[in-house]
Parts: structure tokens; C-alpha cells; sequence
């Protein structure tokens, strides 16, 4: 069976994922790349596991030539996610010329894993991310705050004295210096937020909704929650393979 192939590229980082074309929980590849291109190895093994019908790009880069040259001497055919692609859900979003990809693909991947209930995606990378689906498969926004990272550079960048911190493997509240002050601040304050914004929410909308964090600071900022929370680190690659088989009948013939 055909296979899709999903690329997220972030601020930070370029995530891939290999699908089977019927299979959205577990990728049969999954890479995460610092560079402009998915890593070597990846790249290697896409093909192991039979033909890819098509490929989806998401990106929140100025550019992405080089991923689209190596989709194009690879023969893969892609989709480059838009305000104005085909969706399964409602875009219902103000401004949707301005809304990062990323977010409402995060939107379709919590409307296929809550359908018909109200969901919010809280995706923690280089910006904290809040994303509101209702039940009737509408995206209508959220939010948008400094992930962890950027608020330990701003505070270097914008004081004389504080100094540029790497978040430690452990963090406590309470802080015993100033660079584990400021990790604490980063850290704890920043789960603080998301407590405090999912408080907010269930106060808004009293019927009750699901609530899911993803992004590469999702697996730091979960032990200093206080709030019950799912945590899926596929829910972005889940909602472009949901939109790649959506528009895949159209594109892919």
C-alpha cells in the first residue's frame, strides 16, 4: 500500500514522518533534523518500506528550497500546506492568512482524535501555541505566549546582567541562584501559564473539552503541571497526514 510522507519545518527544528496511507497513530519513520533537510539516514529508508504516493510540507521558514529540490529529485509529489488548502475541518480563523500551518494542522489532528467534543492543542516549542477546536469541526484560534528557550534568551538580551542560561536537566522551584532562578521562572512559570490558561478555558466553556500537549518542550513542562493533560508528540504530523488523504484523491491520481 502507498505510503505518505509528512514534513513539519519549524523554527527550530525539521521533523519528517513516513505514514502508511490507512495509518495515522505511529509513523513507520519518524526524524528530527537541525538542519535544513531531514537527516541522512531518513532520507536512506524512505523508499524501505514500498512507494510514497505523496508528500505534504508545512513550514514556518522564509525558505524551503532545499527540501522542495530533494522532493523533487526524489519524484515525490507535495503539498505545501496554505490558508487556502482543502481541510476536513473549518478554518474559522480571523485572519487565516497570517495563521502559522503548523497551528491548524495541530487543530485537524485534535479534531480526528476528539471528534465531536471541544479540544485545545497546546503545543510548547520556540512559542507556547493554544489552539481551540469546537465540536462542530470549527478552528477558531487561541493563543500565542514565548516558549521556555525564549524567555531565557529575552531576559539575557534585554537586561545588563542576567546571563544566557541552557535549561539543566532538573529545575526546582525554588531558585538557589540567579541561573537556576531564571530557569525556574522559565520553566515553572511557563507550566504555571498553561495551568492557569487551561483554568481559564474549562471556566469559558463549562460543557467540558480535551486537552492536548505536544512540541519539543511538552516532556519538560509535564511533571510541573498541575492540570491532567494528554501528551501526543505526533499530533502535528497527524493532522498534515489527515490533510495530505484529504486532498491526496485530488492531487495524486
Amino acid at each position: 500500500m502507498p505510503n505518505f510522507l509528512c514534513i513539519d519545518a519549524g523554527n527550530t527544528f525539521v521533523k519528517s514522518a513516513l505514514y502508511a496511507d490507512d495509518n495515522a497513530e505511529k509513523p513507520l519513520l519518524f526524524d528530527v533534523s537541525e538542519s535544513d533537510l531531514p537527516n541522512e539516514h531518513f532520507i536512506q529508508n524512505l523508499f524501505a518500506h514500498g512507494k510514497i504516493r505523496g508528500a505534504i510540507l508545512c513550514s514556518v521558514r522564509e525558505s524551503t528550497d532545499a527540501i522542495r529540490a530533494l522532493l523533487q529529485e526524489l519524484r515525490i509529489k507535495v503539498l505545501v500546506l496554505q490558508s487556502n488548502t482543502a481541510s476536513p475541518i473549518i478554518n474559522a480563523y480571523r485572519s487565516a492568512e497570517t495563521l502559522g500551518p503548523d497551528r491548524f494542522a495541530l487543530a485537524v489532528g485534535m479534531a480526528m482524535r476528539f471528534p465531536g467534543s471541544n479540544c485545545l492543542a497546546i503545543s510548547a516549542g520556540t512559542c507556547i501555541t493554544y489552539n481551540f477546536v469546537t465540536a462542530n469541526n470549527a478552528f477558531r484560534g487561541g493563543g500565542i505566549s514565548p516558549g521556555v528557550n525564549m524567555r531565557l534568551r529575552a531576559m539575557h538580551h534585554f537586561t545588563a546582567r542576567l546571563p544566557q542560561v541552557t535549561l539543566p536537566a532538573q529545575v526546582s522551584l525554588l531558585g538557589y541562584d540567579t541561573e537556576s532562578s531564571m530557569s525556574s521562572g522559565a520553566l515553572i512559570g511557563a507550566a504555571a501559564e498553561i495551568d492557569g490558561m487551561l483554568a481559564r478555558y474549562e471556566a469559558q466553556f463549562p460543557g467540558g473539552f480535551n486537552a492536548v500537549l505536544t512540541g519539543g518542550d511538552a516532556e519538560l513542562l509535564l511533571p510541573h503541571l498541575k492540570s491532567r493533560i494528554f501528551a501526543d508528540p505526533f499530533l502535528v504530523m497527524k493532522g498534515l497526514h489527515r490533510i495530505l488523504r484529504h486532498n491526496a484523491p485530488y492531487l495524486f491520481l
